[in-house]
């Protein structure tokens, strides 16, 4: 039989010089290949096709499958996570079983017997078979399950479980159903947990891309058990419902330590609860991440290598403000500088800075934490958020005697944030000079690169959408959402941001000293070279990375 490696070197995937620089004998096949791929010489996926050549086996890309769900049905899915095995066809007594070892005898076996059929292996690279394990196999079954249980329990008994108490046991019903709901939003990749009292039950919402799409309910009897363990995990007052809380959960998911922020706020039916669910993965924190177009990534980049001056972020809430904060802050952070934030909450714990969280109830507000740190001889300082002008005042001032100040800001564009600044009654002069960049943001849906379809738009609609398009030149090539079984048939997977980047140039400083509207400041940044938030969608809508229909829908 030909180890994998002579199979990549036949098929011309790897040249045999390469193999010189390789450690190990030919005979360490596996080694040699890991090698490879961490080298980046060859692909998982033409990896995983070299293995189905060795086993003389069929090997399928199981985003594109027309899987067959009455297959997946046969085996539970606790066997397929444990031998990483996905039925995925039926014909007659034939299992089709989609494998990413297929010398895994065992798993065959075991599959053979639970589904009573003749199984026929096939391969399938291992990242493509656990997404579809997650995809077909979701935790909605059981939690329907679960509901139903709870439903039953509650009706039997007046006495619900109450998870009030510290002593509640790991397989309780209302733990698992908490656990499951968590798991489940973190593997559908949501940004936000919904957990909302109605009036005869208790609905579950996931904001997925920034859309919520409503996908549990409960029954209204188990609502308070689950509010009281989701305070418990989050270290909340479970005694107070008659004022919002914040807290904060760790959990564990797929190996990976995921954070959530957790928020209460009573209402008719009960208190609702929002989880935010903070991705910690460092890996993500990185400057091409933010999809900023040249223009746009030269003139931000021109402001954060300056070793003083304040860079603010705005947007609404869910834009992505932190994420652009954090990526800027993981690229200037550096062993030879003092990096020091304050926050509330911390949403990024990141190595090698030190991060300082709000704690009204002591009397450490932002106001008070910046004077504090001003005084640890900082050289960058990230201020969560400006709220009021004793923030502002002292971040501006920090910024004018040598610190880089990073913030964020509630405003609708980059240059509402000279007026905002003069509405919190801080001097204009002031504002001009500290002033260096504003970037203004929002998160658009990122089209589906499976299944989006090319078009010729209309260029007469073009003009009438007011996106940047002045009828001059054809109608470019654009694309629009169609949908698959690799985006759950929304056509869109993923954001993308959309950036307005603006320099505050000697006019512009002029212009902020002597209060001028911040329409006036737009037409100036503009004929300055500044695109818009519609003139950078537009941009990346050429690019296929969204659709106008997207535009328009996050952009007034």
């Amino acid at each position: 039989m030909a180890s994998l490696t002579e199979i990549l070197i036949l098929r011309g995937v790897v040249p045999i010089e390469n193999l010189d620089t390789i450690s190990g004998s030919w005979g360490e096949d596996e080694e040699a290949v890991k090698q490879l791929v961490e080298r980046g010489m060859v692909t998982p996926v033409q990896v995983a096709s070299a293995r189905a050549a060795q086993a003389d086996l069929p090997f399928v890309e199981l985003v594109d499958f027309p899987v067959d769900r009455t297959a997946i049905a046969m085996v539970p899915s606790a066997i397929c996570r444990r031998h990483l095995v996905l039925p995925i066809g039926l014909v007659g007594d034939i299992l089709t079983l989609a494998m990413a070892d297929p010398g895994n005898v065992f798993a065959i076996d075991d599959v053979r017997a639970i589904a009573r059929m003749q199984v026929k292996p096939v391969v399938a690279e291992e990242q493509d078979l656990r997404a579809a394990i997650d995809r077909f196999h979701r935790a909605d079954g059981e939690l329907n399950d679960l509901t139903t249980a709870l439903e039953e329990e509650s009706s039997a008994s007046t006495d619900v479980v109450v998870a009030g108490s510290e002593a509640i046991e790991d397989d309780a019903p209302i733990v698992r159903f908490v656990n499951l709901l968590i798991s489940q939003g973190i593997q559908d990749k949501a940004s936000d947990i919904h957990i909302e009292p109605a009036e005869y039950d208790m609905k579950v919402r996931y904001r997925i891309d920034g859309v919520l799409h409503e996908m549990q309910s409960a029954p209204k009897a188990i609502q308070n058990g689950v509010i009281s363990r989701l305070k418990i995990m989050s270290e909340i007052d479970i005694a107070e419902r008659r004022k919002p809380q914040d807290g904060r959960m760790s959990v564990s998911h797929g190996g990976r330590k995921i954070d959530l922020r957790v928020a209460t706020l009573p209402t008719v039916w009960g208190e609702k609860v929002v989880m935010r669910i903070l991705d910690n993965n460092a890996s993500t924190l990185a400057m091409e991440n933010l999809a900023l177009l040249p223009r746009n990534f030269e003139a931000f980049k021109s402001s954060y290598v300056k070793p003083y001056g304040m860079i603010l972020v705005t947007g609404p809430t869910g834009s992505g403000k932190s994420t652009t904060l954090y990526t800027t802050l993981s690229t200037v952070a550096k062993p030879e500088i003092n990096v020091i934030t304050v926050e509330d909450p911390v949403e990024f714990r990141m190595p090698g800075i030190n991060q300082v969280q709000v704690n009204p109830k002591a009397g450490l507000t932002f106001a008070s934490a910046l004077r504090s740190i001003l005084r640890s001889d900082p050289d960058v300082v990230l201020i969560g958020e400006i709220r009021d002008h004793e923030t502002a005042q002292i971040a501006i001032e920090a910024s004018l005697t040598g610190h880089l100040v990073l913030s964020t800001l509630h405003t609708n564009d980059a240059p509402s944030a000279v007026t905002r600044l003069t509405e919190m009654d801080i001097e204009p002069f002031l504002v001009g000079s500290a002033l260096d960049c504003v970037v203004a943001q929002r998160l658009a849906r990122r089209l589906c690169d499976r299944c989006k379809q090319a078009y010729q738009p209309n260029p007469h609609d073009l003009m009438n959408m007011r996106i940047g398009y002045d009828g001059t030149t054809s109608a470019p090539m654009l694309y629009r959402p169609v949908g698959c079984t690799n985006c759950s048939n929304t056509g869109y997977r993923g954001r993308i941001a959309l950036h307005e980047v603006m320099l505050v140039t000697e006019e512009i400083e002029r212009m902020a000293v002597s209060r001028a509207s911040s329409a006036d400041i737009t037409r100036v940044a503009v004929e300055q070279g500044m695109a818009t938030l519609r003139m950078d969608g537009w941009a990346k809508a050429q690019l296929g990375h969204t659709s106008v229909e997207e535009i328009l829908r996050v952009v007034a």
